[in-house]
């Protein structure tokens, strides 16, 4: 798609989104690695320093609270300051982080003291994990015209499933070399979930210092064509009276529009399924399906990888076939999911089991991935990061519950059959959410 008849400008424009989203998803790619390594580190931690599975789970809520109110601070403050910076702060910050959790084995205490450290560190790594996604939802916005951005942002929210998929075969295999059977795996290997995760991160920081570029603006190029701001009336059809001047106020924009709450909503569900696989997974894999933590770290990363492919395909689907009308495409891929996710739990079939899984994940990712399309198309370019940044608070909030409660129960009842119905009434009723916003319109940019 040509956006500017220089053909210098358009080459050079092209250039720059393309550096843009390779290294976004690189760096978030890395986030999502010195985030989700916790995960798969528990099953250790467990057999290790003895805290126990509701330990665990009070560490999930609170980290889940604290990623999701930085993610919505982090979103307000991402519009004012320059991306780059903030995005390599935050980087920087989480490999810190990250290399301190891999000490933790050398306190002498308690169970509950250690589970007391684990939680400070799962905090303070959420903090500063909220600063990812904020700067990469501004740079998206201001380099991608709104009709390619549900296809182009969906193919950057593909780093969350190759972040998913790596840490989950890469620890997967880290924790199998401290295995004694089936049950007793990752004794004394957890630490390098830790430590291999930060040295990647390391890595990526000095690639996304190099290459990352800013705005166009920053960079000295015009800004995208079409992207005039209006006032976000969220009615279903375009109207000749929505065209303001860029003054239009950010609780105008995004904290009084109905529209944006119910997309939290829509992401309180998403995030909740994703929760019970990403953060319980391991261990559920383990417990209730008998995989060994190698087996588990491989059908993980299917479930990631076919999450990929669910992005892509919602995002093209999205710009394609439906108008950029985000909800249209989501109610039937999380009808679907909740399908996947009954199909996962009762079929007894390793293989039958993790196709349901892997599409599980396909339909789930693409509504994740949509949502902040939607927040962003609908609010404008200059409360990109705010926008998505309040519907993911609400998203945090999900997870958090899930990665809490989910543990809780399993661990109270003795089997994880009750989480996953919880769960999955869950995802079920995010479709009708979805199914709510049919008539939204796809953006509210000028015409």
């Amino acid at each position: 798609m040509k956006l500017f008849e220089d053909q210098k400008i358009d080459r050079a424009f092209k250039r720059g989104q393309y550096r843009m989203l390779l290294m976004t998803i690189v760096g978030y790619t890395l986030f999502y690695c010195m985030r989700k390594n916790f995960s798969f580190a528990m099953p250790g931690l467990e057999q290790d320093l003895g805290v126990t599975k509701t330990m665990l789970g009070n560490c999930l809520f609170a980290g889940g609270i604290v990623y999701g109110v930085s993610k919505f601070v982090n979103g307000f403050i991402g519009d004012k300051v320059k991306a780059k910076t903030m995005f390599m702060i935050g980087l920087a910050a989480c490999i810190a982080v990250n290399i301190a959790f891999g000490f933790v084995g050398l306190i002498e205490a308690s169970p509950a003291m250690i589970a007391v450290v684990l939680g400070a560190l799962l905090i303070l790594n959420q903090l500063f994990q909220g600063t990812g996604f904020p700067p990469c939802a501004k740079l998206m916005a201001y380099w991608i015209p709104p009709k390619e951005l549900a296809t182009k942002q969906s193919l950057w929210n593909t780093s969350h499933s190759i972040g998913g998929g790596l840490v989950a075969k890469i620890c997967g295999a880290i924790m199998a070399r401290g295995a004694v059977g089936a049950m007793n795996q990752g004794v004394g290997m957890w630490k390098w979930c830790f430590w291999a995760m930060a040295a990647a991160g390391a890595l990526g920081l000095v690639a996304i210092w190099l290459f990352l570029p800013g705005t166009p603006e920053e960079e000295g190029l015009p800004p995208v064509p079409g992207t005039q701001i209006s006032t976000p009336t969220h009615d279903s059809s375009p109207s000749p009276s929505t065209s303001t001047s860029p003054s239009t106020s950010v609780a105008k924009a995004v904290f009084a529009s109905p529209v944006i709450w119910l997309l939290g909503i829509t992401n309180l569900t998403v995030n909740a399924g994703r929760a019970l696989i990403a953060d319980w997974g391991p261990t559920m894999l383990q417990e209730a399906k008998h995989l060994s933590s190698s087996e588990a770290g491989t059908t993980l990363m299917l479930f990631e990888f076919a999450g990929i492919f669910g992005m892509v395909v919602g995002g093209f689907v999205t710009d394609r076939l439906a108008g950029g009308r985000v909800s249209r495409v989501c109610v039937f891929m999380m009808a679907i999911a909740t399908a996947a996710l009954a199909g996962f739990w009762l079929f007894p079939g390793a293989i039958a089991s993790t196709a349901c899984l892997c599409t599980f994940g396909f339909m789930l990712y693409g509504p994740q991935a949509l949502t902040g399309v939607a927040a962003t198309n609908l609010c404008g370019k200059q409360f990109a990061g705010t926008s998505v940044g309040f519907i993911s608070l609400f998203s945090y909030i999900g997870a958090s519950l899930a990665g809490k409660y989910c543990g809780a129960f399993a661990e109270s009842t003795g089997s994880w059959t009750l989480p996953v119905e919880i769960i999955g009434s869950t995802v079920a009723f995010g479709a009708l959410v979805f199914a709510c916003l049919w008539g939204v319109k796809a953006d509210n940019y000028g015409k």
